[in-house]
């Protein structure tokens, strides 16, 4: 990649505390080593910052996160993550090999895309009064079908014995599980590859519970 100012500069992360797809990008940057600055932007405070015309200008989903980098503004977690692990050197987040590139893709869009967003906060406004239950049936549904996947690829991560995107993925929708007081017990591969990524660095330093715009009363 060729050095730009745009380049050099930090990269810049307009995200909320416990928001997993902002977890995601956090997790990426730090298995990385790469540094960058944070913007928080609360969901709930005023309405929520994310609706704010400046805050569209970065991300016209109105959603976080927005990643500033190298000149250019980007708005998926999981096409940072790809972003970061196709321009910055470090530990690969996507395997080599294409059979587990593969299925390290399976295993994040499912969460990504197939129960991660039936929980988000707009959804749940939307749902109102019954937003738990909601929440609880669409994330034993989705762990479902995402426990017989890992019980065949994982090894100590969710792919083998290398942590990848998979992971990043896997810790944030377990938070949100538990937040949500999702019975993890039907779930012993999840339950078991969650506690074994919770010891890692990367994923304490970027936990909610330890973020610049975390509560003083979710604080770890």
């Amino acid at each position: 990649m060729q050095l730009t100012l745009a380049s050099l500069a930090k990269p810049v992360l307009h995200g909320y505390f416990r928001s997993s797809c902002s977890w995601r990008v956090r997790i990426a940057f730090a298995l990385k080593g790469i540094e960058y600055d944070q913007v928080p932007v609360n969901l709930i405070q005023d309405g929520g910052q994310q609706l704010k015309e400046q805050y569209k200008a970065l991300n016209p989903m109105q959603q976080v996160p927005a990643v500033e980098i190298d000149g250019i503004a980007l708005s998926q977690s999981l096409a940072v993550i790809q972003y970061i692990d196709e321009t910055r050197p470090g530990p690969r987040l996507l395997p080599a090999d294409p059979k587990a590139r593969a299925q390290v893709r399976v295993i994040s869009d499912l969460i990504a895309s197939g129960i991660q967003p039936l929980q988000n906060l707009y959804v749940l406004q939307k749902i109102g009064a019954e937003k738990v239950q909601w929440a609880q049936h669409f994330i034993n549904r989705g762990f479902q079908g995402l426990e017989q996947i890992l019980k065949q690829t994982s090894g100590k991560y969710c792919v083998g014995d290398e942590i990848s995107m998979a992971d990043i993925c896997l810790a944030p929708q377990v938070y949100n599980a538990e937040r949500f007081k999702v019975d993890m017990e039907p779930f012993p591969t999840i339950k078991r590859l969650n506690e074994t990524l919770l010891e890692i660095e990367a994923f304490k330093a970027s936990h909610p519970s330890r973020q610049p715009d975390t509560p003083a009363d979710l604080r770890a």
